[in-house]
């Protein structure tokens, strides 16, 4: 009998173990020390595809699931590497794909899967609203039916240096014009080569993690009214639907994480003695090993339900919420324990533990915190009453 439970994609997994070889601890450190971001692994996923995964064949992408794409990710970061650097154009795909016009998508994806474009920049958040979406203040107002006129600050908004294209959702009807308030937001396509300079500032955030993150300015930038994508107004409900992608997509990132501590602490275990012994013979040692490899196993399986409900085009906001606190939460105690396991040696920055240590904190804070994802549970699963 076949394993049902055995890893998906396969030759997927494989062609991107052998590509990031070529990309090993070393080149992650130094980027690591010079807050550089990672050109020539981004460029090597592109030119290989894995990038295009989600986009139809017809524009030249692998026209594949999410599962696949999954796959690519959880591969990357099992490998000691950082998908963060460019995840964001797999999940973003989705709104395109799903709501955007055909001359959009005709003149945007070919480009966005050969690796011309890059679509990496997801302006949603912002410094007074945070995650409470709805009340963002980022203003999109039309003008002379031609071009829209966009006033406000995102922040938190990754890798906007270093993409041609951003993903942006602004306000085009005043909350108090609306009947209800996930009514009144737009998403636009921004080609941020033609507006920097011109109503567009970037700004760099520094963090303790190599992330290339940053905070953008509009100030009367104008964008052609044909960026529009969808409707105008519907472009809370456009970004809603990609969330659930971008949260099965970081949870498998969050798996290979905890996969990459996992062996890591396994291997050492097996070969650091002392006491005339090896260390992982002592219980202390191995059973926090395990735990964190049951654990990591559990939060995948949540994972394959999620990508399976969202493949299968059903409702999965509950999975996909749930894969990603339970990922990152895996990923975080793997973490804690992989640098318990090392001792002083999990601090040095030759063995790589510390720096994976600070990328995968992350994932319990952003793209979307636990405690709003536990919010969702008791609200909309649970039934209890709302609590913010």
């Amino acid at each position: 009998m076949e394993n049902p439970y055995a890893s998906t994609h396969p030759e997927i997994r494989d062609a991107v173990r052998q590509l990031c070889l070529k990309f090993d601890g070393a080149y992650w450190r130094e980027l690591d020390r010079e807050r550089a971001y990672p050109t020539a692994f981004v460029k090597a996923l592109t030119e290989a595809g894995w990038l295009a995964t989600l986009i139809p064949e017809e524009y030249g992408g692998a026209g594949l699931g999410i599962s696949a794409a999954a796959a690519v990710l959880e591969e990357v970061q099992r490998a000691g590497c950082n998908g963060a650097a460019c995840h964001a154009q797999m999940y973003i795909m989705g709104t395109l794909l799903r709501h955007g016009s055909a001359e959009q998508k005709q003149r945007y994806l070919p480009r966005i899967a050969s690796g011309e474009l890059r679509l990496q920049a997801f302006g949603v958040t912002e410094p007074t609203s945070g995650t409470d979406t709805l009340a963002l203040r980022t203003t999109a107002v039309k003008k002379n039916n031609s071009t829209y006129v966009v006033n406000g600050q995102k922040v938190w908004t990754s890798r906007a240096e270093h993409s041609d294209l951003m993903l942006l959702l602004a306000r085009t009807t005043p909350r108090d014009q609306v009947e209800k308030r996930t009514e009144g937001l737009s998403v636009f396509v921004v080609d941020m080569r033609e507006e920097l300079g011109k109503g567009l500032t970037i700004r760099p955030i520094r963090t303790m993690m190599n992330h290339n993150t940053t905070e953008v300015f509009f100030d009367n930038m104008e964008v052609p009214a044909e960026n529009l994508v969808g409707e105008e107004g519907k472009g809370f409900r456009y970004i809603l639907g990609g969330m659930n992608a971008e949260r099965v997509l970081i949870a498998a990132e969050c798996i290979g994480d905890s996969r990459w501590f996992i062996e890591k602490a396994t291997d050492y275990a097996k070969q650091r003695k002392l006491f005339g012994r090896p260390i992982g013979q002592n219980q202390g040692v191995q059973f926090p090993i395990a735990r964190a490899y049951a654990q990591s196993e559990a939060a995948d399986l949540m994972v394959r339900k999620a990508a399976t409900l969202y493949e299968a085009g059903l409702p999965c906001g509950a999975e996909a919420n749930m894969a990603k606190m339970l990922g990152s939460e895996a990923a975080w105690a793997a973490a804690d324990m992989c640098v318990q396991t090392h001792g002083g040696f999990g601090f040095a920055e030759e063995y790589d533990i510390e720096r994976k240590f600070r990328e995968t904190r992350l994932y319990m804070v952003a793209p979307i915190s636990t405690n709003m994802i536990l919010n969702f549970i008791s609200e909309h699963v649970l039934g209890l009453p709302r609590s913010y």
